[in-house]
């Protein structure tokens, strides 16, 4: 009889709960599923086990307690339920660990106290994130229960990295410097990529480009994170589905002074109305390719800005890195939009960088290498799989402390 392993992941957001669960012992998902539209009257349930049909419904669903019950009834009906002997952990993505939190980290009062004390710098999704963590305590209060970060794995960025310049007793008393996220995606196509290249992960230096609605990158030197695009919050870096990426920040006195908009109104602005959506109107690079091909001049104009930062990005993580292996592109627009990776590389040959046409256009599959054969610097593409690295290190982190109840109590920070 094999050893009990399985392992639910929980991605709390403010309105919704994603959630699966993975049998650690070979890798298999058993169960993906989604609630959302929480607190309102018709919120839906999405639910697909690794075999049977996938189940869909609405339901009113008040708060996140009452989501994640929602969760583990549909998990009984596969009997996967969370009452199993099977489960032996629960993984919590939670966005911002600042920089205590540089490793997965069992959940205890005080790991609570602190991710609270980092909602000033991630007042969007540190909060969704204690929602999980607290109902999902309520529901198994005898499993171990495992934060792992966006944040952690671009902690080890060297100070002249991460600081910004500004003063630095300001900085310090108020937390301001960059602390990256996507970190979990970053982590894990790096050292995939290593693996796809045959290198030792220790010696393999790569740029890793997470391109989906939010998007960021990362120069990895021997797997560790040197650099990342994203700073203080998602909003710094590249061109996103809504965010604006790079931006002077004067452009913030501006609008107050000008325009007369509050700062909430600014916020909103580059959050949500700007990147893709506020020059074109989409954020759906599927759409916004159709428009391109239909002479849409908008929709070319978004797309050139994009790539544009790509291409500058690229340029600044090689200079930082001083040789690159491989180039990887993930996440939904970074595996499917051949014609972003085209354009990302395009006028970089001296650099060692191309695609190969007919490789680039090939769609879905695992890893692969989409760059010619012989090039001096690898263009890959690597599906990521966020949930599959929180639940490894959840697993990892909660078989190194035992079992049963004494587990949950432990801090590991």
């Amino acid at each position: 009889m094999s050893t009990p392993a399985r392992v639910l992941v929980l991605n709390s957001g403010s309105s919704s709960v994603k959630y699966q669960l993975l049998d650690m012992n070979g890798g298999e998902r058993l169960a993906t599923g989604l609630v959302e539209r929480i607190g309102e009257s018709a919120s839906r349930v999405a639910h697909s086990p690794s075999h049977g049909p996938r189940r869909e419904h609405t339901a009113r669903i008040d708060d996140h307690g009452a989501a994640l019950r929602a969760a583990a009834g549909e998990l009984a009906r596969d009997g996967l339920g969370l009452d199993s002997p099977e489960l032996v952990a629960i993984g919590h993505r939670v966005v911002h660990g600042g920089l205590r939190f540089t490793e997965p980290t069992l959940i205890d009062d005080n790991v609570i106290a602190e991710i609270e004390r980092l909602v000033p710098v991630a007042p969007l999704h540190n909060p969704a994130n204690l929602l999980g963590i607290r109902q999902a305590r309520e529901l198994r209060p005898d499993l171990p229960q495992v934060a792992v970060f966006d944040t952690a794995f671009h902690t080890t960025m060297p100070e002249y990295a991460a600081r910004y310049a500004i003063d630095r007793a300001t900085a310090d008393k108020h937390r301001v410097r960059r602390y990256g996220f996507h970190g979990t995606s970053h982590a894990y196509v790096s050292r995939k990529a290593a693996e796809l290249l045959g290198r030792a992960y220790e010696d393999t230096n790569v740029i890793v480009l997470h391109l989906g609605n939010g998007a960021s990158a990362s120069a990895v030197a021997g797997g560790r994170c040197v650099d990342t695009s994203m700073g203080l919050t998602p909003l710094e870096g590249l061109v996103m589905g809504t965010r604006s990426g790079d931006i002077d920040p004067a452009v913030v006195f501006h609008l107050a002074r000008v325009a007369g908009m509050e700062v909430d109104a600014i916020d909103e602005l580059l959050n949500k109305k700007s990147g893709l959506v506020g020059l074109c109107g989409d954020n759906d690079m599927r759409e916004i390719r159709r428009r391109i091909d239909e002479g849409d001049d908008e929709a070319r104009l978004a797309f050139d800005i994009y790539t544009h930062r790509l291409r500058k990005y690229i340029g600044a993580y090689l200079a930082v890195l001083g040789r690159v292996d491989a180039v990887v592109f993930t996440a939904g627009v970074g595996e499917n939009a051949a014609e972003v990776r085209e354009a990302a590389v395009a006028g970089l040959d001296g650099l060692g960088l191309a695609v190969d046409a007919s490789r680039n256009a090939v769609r879905g599959g695992g890893p692969r290498l989409v760059s010619p054969d012989g090039a001096r610097v690898a263009v890959a593409v690597i599906p990521t799989d966020e949930e599959l690295e929180i639940a490894q290190q959840t697993f990892a982190l909660a078989g190194a402390h035992g079992s049963g109840r004494e587990r949950a109590t432990e801090g590991h920070a």
